[in-house]
């Protein structure tokens, strides 16, 4: 398991500065998810999740985390080992050193966050993927534009009982347009009765009422919702917020973030000031600044995810 040409110090400060990496990364996530507690319907939540999704740079970023998630873990482990091997047998007296009690524990809360964070993938990062099923949203005037004299909707429509409005729809249609001979006008009615008719397709397809406007999302579909669309080609995407709504919900999913939030407080805690300390930024004159603000950054983030699914479990 040895890594060649790489020194243990080496891998220390690799570590550290990976481990820095990710500490902001976790408090962007956590600034992020406050979004869901805005009572707006998800709309910005579902904003900031879409522009995640389908952002160039945002998709490079999110290559360079894994790795940096992946990198961390395998040289914390690596060291974890040779640090082991280094010394099979332990002191005869207790060590006089200043090592903190809590780097004994380092290797052990880490395992058990990326054990966590198998579920947290299921509930969302995999949903993205296709991997597991969860809610999904779509642009409202997509929709709208593609379901136009579309035959496969057409049909879902009259057998759950719209061919006679669908019809008298027509008939209205037509007689409108026989008595109007300005292109303006026609143009103008035309799109009323498009509007009129996809609206309806949608709420008896989807079970909702879309809104039209643009930038409006039409959200918390079902996977089945999202299977009819992707057989007239309108793609769809995941919808986090409802996700979460959905999951943080139910009281043992709720349970197993908030012990996660535990772990992570754990780690951080000792993980953030371990990193001045390997960075050579660690001394007796700004030694207790440091461990304020590793105790401070810890709840702060943990605080600010646990914040969320509190609030969202209780109806805030």
């Amino acid at each position: 398991m040895n890594i060649p040409k790489i020194a243990s110090i080496s891998k220390k400060m690799l570590v550290a500065l990976l481990g820095a990496f990710l500490c902001l990364f976790l408090l962007f996530h956590a600034g992020a998810n406050l979004l869901i507690l805005r009572h707006d319907g998800g709309a910005w939540y579902n904003a900031f999740c879409h522009f995640m999704g389908t952002n160039v740079i945002v998709k490079v970023f999110e290559i360079i985390l894994l790795a940096t998630f992946v990198f961390h873990i395998i040289l914390s482990l690596v060291l974890a080992w040779q640090n082991k091997k280094a010394r099979p047998i332990g002191y005869h007296k207790p060590s006089k050193t200043k090592t903190h009690k809590a780097s004994k524990f380092q290797v052990w809360t880490g395992i058990l966050i990326l054990a966590c964070l198998f579920l947290h993938f299921t509930d969302f990062y995999f949903v993205k993927h296709d991997i597991t099923k969860g809610r999904y949203m779509v642009k409202a005037e997509v929709v709208n534009v593609d379901i136009v004299d579309c035959d496969y909707f057409d049909q879902i429509a009259q057998e759950e009982g719209g061919k006679d409005w669908l019809d008298w729809l027509d008939t209205m249609y037509n007689f409108e347009m026989l008595n109007v001979e300005d292109n303006s006008q026609k143009e103008e009615i035309q799109k009323t009765y498009d509007e009129l008719r996809n609206n309806f397709i949608i709420s008896k397809i989807l079970g909702t009422a879309p809104k039209t406007s643009d930038g409006v999302w039409i959200t918390n579909l079902s996977y089945e919702d999202r299977e009819i669309l992707s057989k007239a080609g309108i793609e769809t995407e995941p919808d986090f917020y409802n996700q979460a709504l959905i999951k943080f919900k139910v009281w043992h999913i709720a349970l197993c973030y908030m012990l996660f939030f535990v772990v992570v407080w754990f780690h951080l805690r000792h993980g953030f000031a371990a990193m001045f300390q390997t960075l050579g930024l660690y001394n007796n004159k700004y030694g207790k600044a440091i461990e304020i603000l590793s105790d401070i950054f810890a709840i702060t983030v943990c605080l600010m995810f646990a914040i969320t699914v509190i609030f969202v479990f209780v109806g805030l």
